[in-house]
């Protein structure tokens, strides 16, 4: 039997700002930024920017149940130089997230080394073994609402689950992580939002900042 690949309609892509090399996309939650293997796994992120500009490369990722900002190049010199920025860490980053329980303090830094938890994959956990690889977060408290904590996440650095993690090992795992909240129960959405990007323009080298409006 053929694999059927569904429809996609590339009006889908809500588009924050757009020129000739790059595109500012806000990905909405439980939406893969890279298409996966197999047909029931295309559609995506890239994919839809290649439906629309006709061709499109990878610059980064975000993990598929986290919403916000994600750069989309449009051509191949383009995701070379952004590339770049983001290997010299030139790319500033920061995301938005509901915190289970009162988190102490106003702000404060997580120095934690990670690593693929290779029977539990796509899993991470916090590790101090050659394969690990150092890992730091800087969070600061926004506001407390309930019984949740609403707080600005900067990683430094940019390992897979990184956040994720480093939220439950201090005790307050974001809502809605399907990974890492033991009170997890099926919930509609991951609360994690990429929330803002700064970074130079790889072409113009004017210096742009980007927001989108955190939906939770």
């Amino acid at each position: 039997m053929q694999d059927v690949v569904p429809s996609l309609e590339p009006s889908r892509l809500e588009i924050i700002y757009e020129d000739e090399w790059f595109a500012v996309i806000n990905k909405p939650a439980n939406c893969l930024s890279v298409p996966g293997r197999g047909a029931d796994k295309l559609d995506s992120i890239l994919h839809r920017a290649e439906c629309l500009f006709g061709q499109a490369f990878a610059i980064h990722r975000l993990d598929e149940a986290t919403s916000g900002l994600i750069l989309v190049a449009k051509t191949h010199e383009c995701q070379k130089r952004m590339y770049a920025h983001f290997r010299e860490r030139e790319v500033q980053k920061e995301y938005h997230a509901l915190l289970r329980g009162h988190l102490l303090g106003e702000k404060g830094e997580v120095r934690k080394p990670l690593r693929c938890d290779w029977p539990n994959r796509p899993r991470q956990i916090i590790c101090t073994d050659e394969w690990s690889k150092d890992s730091v977060t800087y969070w600061e408290k926004i506001t407390y609402e309930d019984n949740a904590t609403r707080v600005r996440l900067v990683p430094f650095t940019g390992r897979s689950h990184q956040l994720r993690v480093h939220m439950q090992s201090l005790g307050h795992s974001i809502i809605g992580d399907e990974f890492y909240d033991p009170e997890y129960q099926h919930d509609p959405r991951l609360l994690l939002h990429a929330y803002r990007l700064e970074f130079r323009h790889p072409f113009t080298k004017a210096w742009i900042a980007f927001v989108a409006a955190c939906p939770f």
